[in-house]
């Protein structure tokens, strides 16, 4: 067995660290995400091992094209896929050799051994072999920019030709690991007060430069250290995931829907901005999403009404009654949030961004119908992907004759002539797209036909 399938597998069982970073790395590429078998791998370390863990599965998928194309030069042929829980062992081997500063000496011996725990003692000489070359040799230049910035040559294709003048840019921003930003609780106080908190504390931020309610750490530290967390003072949210409050223009006595809710942090944040909206609902498809937003809701001493739904199927949830605002942060390729999920470069197709636009696409015209004329809905991804973003707008705008783009009218973003596109910043926010629409009070006009 390589990859994990239940935690249950691993219970009682401590592995080296290397060899449980290896399944859980083998698990990726068999198509789970970190966040899924990760867990699983911390059943078989000890608990003091779980950052390393963490470090060396994160480092090795965000340099995984890079080091794959080192280790197949070095190799005289593939693995045979029984093996192959052994290839994704010398990746971490490499990576630690390359990007880290623990000892190389620790690295091959320990390396071997994890070989071994691994069932595979029958391979220990050809890592021993392979691991020494690398470190006497060093690493091969690489050429192409797909092994430079290690990533899918496809997404490096795709952004070539969306963004000619940032590709470079995006690519060595989504290598980088993202700060940790904080969204002040404006209920309970202010942001300089938080920050003045904080300094109190000995951890050292600043405020955030588009996000009103934000503070960017100096350093990534536990939310237990966070003072007031455990009482909802503040919570942890990138900066422009945080913009969508200052684009809903929310008001006292207004229904607002935040649909594709979980984990919750936009249904907090709208509600911090304004306690005294008459409802929030917040939709998620995944029941196991759900409890999520629960705990964040009762963190911060919040309340909406949660349902478990999918919200393009506005028949199974809807009551009838319109919203004055929507938030509809749709599923996407989460291509803007790479690099806080590595492990996106191994998991996504490019195969995948055509269906993905037709969901985009298809849960906005079904919410439009929930929109009360006159209210606004703020279609929102963390992609930096035109087909999912400011094209699935203009094909809105295309058939839909009641709505109405609006700016927004703001300095940050580029604009896209169908919204503002954030570009990941490797010093500040994530990629994000925001584009918001008007419902018309006027009865839709005949179709436009294309000329």
């Amino acid at each position: 067995m390589t990859a994990f399938s239940h935690p249950d597998d691993f219970a009682g069982q401590t592995q080296p660290l290397r060899a449980a970073a290896a399944r859980v790395l083998q698990a990726v590429e068999d198509g789970q995400s970190l966040a899924q078998c990760l867990p699983l791998g911390h059943a078989s370390i000890t608990p003091q091992e779980k950052p390393e863990l963490q470090a060396l599965c994160y480092g090795t998928c965000r340099w995984y094209h890079r080091l794959d194309a080192e280790l197949a030069q070095r190799l005289k042929k593939p693995l045979k896929k029984s093996d192959r829980v052994i290839h994704q062992l010398m990746l971490v081997a490499l990576f630690q050799l390359r990007f880290s500063q623990q000892a190389s000496y620790a690295v091959l011996n320990e390396t071997v051994e994890a070989c071994r725990a691994l069932g595979k003692p029958h391979l220990t000489g050809l890592v021993n072999g392979i691991l020494r070359a690398a470190e006497r040799e060093g690493e091969p230049e690489p050429t192409e920019p797909a092994v430079i910035y290690s990533h899918p040559a496809w997404i490096v294709a795709k952004l070539r030709h969306n963004w000619p003048d940032h590709w470079q840019e995006i690519l060595a921003a989504n290598n980088t690991q993202a700060p940790m930003t904080l969204r002040v609780n404006a209920d309970q106080g202010s942001r300089e007060q938080y920050l003045q908190w904080l300094t109190d504390t000995g951890i050292e931020a600043k405020p955030t430069e588009l996000a009103p309610w934000g503070i960017q750490l100096a350093k990534p530290v536990p939310v237990e250290r966070l003072p007031g967390f455990g009482d909802g003072a503040v919570s942890v949210q990138d900066e422009a995931a945080q913009l969508c409050t200052t684009l809903l223009d929310l008001a006292p006595g207004q229904r607002v829907l935040d649909a594709c809710a979980a984990p919750g942090g936009k249904t907090c944040a709208i509600l911090e901005h304004c306690p005294e909206l008459t409802e929030v609902v917040a939709i998620d498809q995944s029941a196991a999403r759900l409890p999520r937003i629960r705990e964040n809701l009762d963190r911060l001493c919040l309340s909406a009404t949660l349902k478990e739904a999918d919200a393009a199927d506005t028949g199974q949830w809807w009551d009838g009654e319109p919203f004055d605002r929507i938030l509809l942060d749709v599923p996407c390729s989460a291509s803007g949030v790479i690099r806080r999920h590595p492990d996106i470069k191994l998991l996504r197709r490019e195969a995948d961004i055509t269906p993905l636009a037709g969901i985009q696409l298809g849960l906005l015209e079904s919410l439009w119908l929930t929109l009360k004329p006159g209210g606004r809905l703020v279609y929102a991804t963390c992609s930096v992907f035109p087909q999912e973003n400011h094209r699935i707008i203009q094909r809105f705008l295309r058939q839909q004759f009641d709505a109405r783009l609006i700016g927004p009218e703001v300095s940050w973003g580029m604009d896209t002539g169908f919204g503002r596109q954030l570009l990941p910043d490797s010093q500040a926010h994530d990629g994000f797209f925001y584009s918001v629409l008007e419902r018309s009070t006027q009865a839709p006009g005949p179709p436009i036909k294309n000329v």
